[in-house]
């Protein structure tokens, strides 16, 4: 009963329209039978809109634009990553310390598969693997022979220009794990742990477009890629460069960048799409970037498979990285590790990976405008030029807009609902006051003015 008649007291006191004319005892019931109906219309469209508005602000709440007022731009270069493919001079030196002069030269075939590590490991796996194994093969510890192998920074690089202005290009190529081994990159996020110096590459309408020059003394491929981004065995051939000897390469490439207006860090991940570099979930690398989160979901994939990952897996403890069972392993499963496909792609039969990666927020558009490759001679030892410059200053980058964010719908829910039912929060906060405060006030009050009814009675 106290129920009852607190929700009758609360719909004849309450600020929402409409509401009281439903329990007045002068009203006839054709009276309330239409004030109910208004008021039931009047919440199914005010709940209607509010759905719109929450479906909006989860789905729509971002907007792209594209800017043009570029004259006081600055235009950070490209990460330039350099990763060693191949050196065959140094793999047969390695190979004599290990085996001797006299060694059976496939086991050098095997010491490239190793340090060059792609996926695939057919000698390793028919001469070290099975139970006819050569006695000479190593069966563990495969990261240790391949850092034997690979060039250090100051084998592999020199005579870096930046401008035409020379600098110490071991101070700034700093190494960085990758799933291709180590590299050297400048000017990237993920390479040195935050240590050691950083090269100012900006470029704006005063220094002109940037420009990197510099000398290979192996062969490599060069990434050229966004500063949060890392190479992977299916980087798309479009953003690297294989570098061999006697060949002066240039490349000219055109960039456009994404601008984030501030308030977009307010916004979730499921709103905006995308994940900033610092918003990492990430083991393998430092910051998230799209080709980091591949390299981790194909990390995942391995272990799930063959209980172990690749020995070039970027910071991987060395208690998880493959011997030779999980090498065979890998190479058995080569085609499902190595391809990036579409989850309907997987419903069809096709091997591959099905990674579920958000792009980075900040990632950058880079095209190539111009390539050339011309051959060099003179030179006694092997080496490569590389030449990797900006066509022209960018005049175009794209800007995401926050378009509907808190106080957005704030706004709108509060406009909607005192649009068709007059509420206000107070208005919700009454419910609250009527069903509870109320009615204990109401009964504390009655007891009392019985406490002293009652009073007179018991003195006499």
């Amino acid at each position: 009963m106290r129920i009852k008649q607190s929700i009758e007291e609360y719909l004849k006191n309450s600020t929402l329209h409409g509401a009281r004319f439903i329990v007045d005892k002068d009203a006839s019931w054709l009276e309330r039978i239409f004030w109910c109906i208004c008021l039931t219309a009047s919440w199914y469209a005010s709940w209607l809109l509010i759905k719109a508005s929450l479906a909006a602000f989860e789905n729509n709440a971002i907007s792209f634009v594209v800017e043009s007022s570029y004259r006081d731009w600055d235009t950070n270069f490209p990460a330039i990553i350099v990763c060693e493919s191949k050196n065959m001079d140094r793999i047969q030196e390695v190979a004599e310390q290990l085996w001797g002069a006299d060694h059976d030269f496939t086991l050098e075939e095997v010491l490239s598969e190793i340090a060059f590590f792609r996926g695939e490991s057919y000698h390793t796996v028919h001469e070290c693997g099975g139970e006819d194994s050569t006695t000479t093969c190593f069966y563990s510890n495969f990261s240790y022979y391949a850092q034997l192998v690979r060039s250090s920074c100051v084998n592999a690089i020199r005579s870096c220009e930046w401008n035409n202005k020379p600098f110490e290009c071991c101070k700034y190529f700093q190494r960085m794990e990758t799933e291709l081994g180590i590299c050297y990159a400048i000017n990237s996020m993920q390479a040195g742990k935050n240590k050691g110096p950083k090269f100012n590459m900006y470029s704006n309408r005063f220094s002109g477009p940037g420009s990197l020059k510099m000398e290979l003394l192996t062969e490599a491929t060069v990434f050229i890629l966004g500063t949060e981004e890392v190479p992977t065995l299916v980087t798309p051939k479009t953003d690297f460069l294989v570098i061999g000897p006697y060949i002066s390469f240039v490349r000219y490439v055109s960039k456009r960048d994404i601008e984030n207006d501030e308030a977009i860090r307010e916004t979730s991940v499921q709103q905006r799409n995308c994940r900033f570099p610092d918003e990492n979930i990430l083991d393998v690398h430092r910051y998230y970037s799209y080709s980091a989160c591949t390299v981790q979901c194909r990390k995942d994939r391995q272990i799930e498979l063959c209980n172990c990952s690749s020995h070039l897996s970027p910071n991987s403890p060395t208690w998880q990285m493959c011997n030779m069972d999980g090498l065979e392993c890998l190479n058995r499963n080569y085609e499902d590790l190595s391809v990036i496909i579409a989850k309907w792609s997987r419903r069809r039969g096709r091997k591959g990976l099905v990674c579920d990666c958000l792009p980075s927020c900040t990632e950058v558009d880079i095209t190539t405008v111009y390539d050339s490759k011309d051959n060099m001679y003179g030179y006694e030892t092997p080496l490569s030029k590389v030449e990797v410059a900006l066509m022209d200053l960018p005049t175009e980058r794209y800007k995401r807009n926050l378009v509907r964010g808190r106080l957005d719908l704030v706004v709108s829910i509060g406009g909607t609902t005192g649009l068709f039912v007059g509420a206000s929060l107070l208005s919700f906060v009454e419910i609250i006051y009527y069903m509870t405060i109320r009615p204990y006030t109401t009964y504390m009050h009655e007891k009392r003015r019985q406490q002293r009814l009652n009073l007179p009675r018991n003195v006499q």
